[in-house]
C-alpha cells in the first residue's frame, strides 16, 4: 500500500482497491511523502469508514494535537481489552474529538460538569472504570487532572461504541430518567439520598431493569395481593413515594409501571429513606 495522503506523523491515507482507508501506526509517515509505501512493521490500527465518517476522522488527525489524539487511541484499546469487546469504528472519531476539546477547556480554567455521573456511574461500571484509568492515564501523561464529570463522559462514549449497544441518546436518556427518579423521591420525602450507599446503588439497577422491561414489553414480576396490601399498609409511605413517582414517570415519558412493581419500588424506597 502507498500514501495518498499524510495526516500527521503517525496517520496516513491509503488507496486499497476502491476503498480509501486510515492507517496510524507510532511514526508511520516520519521522513515520508505521497506515493510512498507504508512500512508494515509500523502498522498499528487500519480503518475502512463511510465517505463522510472517513472525512471527519482525517480533518481531527489532521487538526487535533497528537498527544490529544495518541491518548485517545490509548484509552480505546485499552477500553477494547479490559472490557473484552470490540468498539465500533466511530469511537475513533466520537471519543478523540470530544476528549480533545475537554482538555482544551480544562487548560483554558473552565469546568466540566455532568448531572448524570452517579447514573453513570452505576449503570455502566466497566465503562466507568475505564474512565478512571484514562483519569490517571491523562494525569500521568499530561499532568491534566480530570473531574469525576469527564471521567462519565468517557465511560458513556465507550458503552454507546460496545456493538448492538444503545445510542447516546437513548443511554443519556435512560440515565436521565433515573436522575429524574431520585430526585422526585427526594422531593416527595424531603430527605436526601446519599448516592454512595449501597441502597442507592440496588434501587438504581432494580430501575434499570424495570425500564428495560418496559421497553422491550416482557412482563413484570406477579406479586401476591396479600404481599401488595401488607406493603401498602405497613410501608404507607414508601408506597405513596412509590406510586407518585411512577405517574411522574408515566406523564413526562409515558413509562407506565403495574402494581406490583411499584410495590417492589416501594420496598427499594423504605431502605433508601432508613
Amino acid at each position: 500500500m502507498r500514501i495518498f495522503k499524510i495526516l500527521n506523523n503517525n496517520a496516513v491515507v491509503v488507496i486499497d482497491g476502491p476503498q480509501e482507508k486510515i492507517i496510524m501506526g507510532k511514526g508511520i509517515a516520519y521522513q515520508k511523502g505521497k506515493n510512498d509505501i507504508v512500512p508494515k512493521d509500523r502498522i498499528e490500527k487500519i480503518f475502512t469508514l463511510h465517505e463522510q465518517s472517513s472525512e471527519k476522522f482525517q480533518q481531527l488527525l489532521a487538526t487535533l494535537p497528537e498527544k490529544h489524539i495518541e491518548l485517545a487511541e490509548r484509552i480505546i484499546s485499552y477500553a477494547e481489552g479490559y472490557i473484552e469487546a470490540p468498539l465500533n469504528d466511530h469511537i475513533h472519531i466520537a471519543l478523540t474529538d470530544h476528549l480533545s476539546f475537554a482538555l482544551e477547556r480544562l487548560e483554558e480554567g473552565f469546568t466540566i460538569q455532568n448531572k448524570l455521573t452517579n447514573e453513570i456511574k452505576f449503570l455502566y461500571k466497566k465503562e466507568f472504570e475505564v474512565g478512571l484509568w484514562a483519569k490517571e492515564e491523562i494525569k500521568k501523561g499530561m499532568d491534566v487532572d480530570i473531574p469525576m464529570d469527564e471521567v462519565a463522559h468517557i465511560a458513556l462514549h465507550v458503552h454507546t461504541a460496545k456493538m448492538d449497544s444503545p445510542s447516546m441518546g437513548e443511554s443519556l436518556q435512560t440515565a436521565t430518567i433515573l436522575r429524574d427518579f431520585i430526585e422526585q423521591v427526594e422531593a416527595f420525602s424531603g430527605e436526601k439520598i446519599e448516592e454512595s450507599s449501597i441502597n442507592y446503588q440496588r434501587l438504581v439497577t432494580h430501575l434499570r431493569f424495570a425500564l428495560n422491561r418496559v421497553e422491550e414489553r416482557n412482563k413484570f414480576e406477579p406479586i401476591d395481593e396479600d404481599m401488595l396490601k401488607l406493603i401498602q399498609v405497613k410501608y404507607k409511605k414508601a408506597y405513596e413515594c412509590s406510586r407518585s413517582v411512577s405517574e411522574y414517570l408515566d406523564k413526562e415519558y409515558g413509562i407506565r409501571f403495574p402494581s406490583s412493581e411499584v410495590a417492589y419500588i416501594a420496598l427499594h424506597i423504605k431502605r433508601l429513606l432508613n
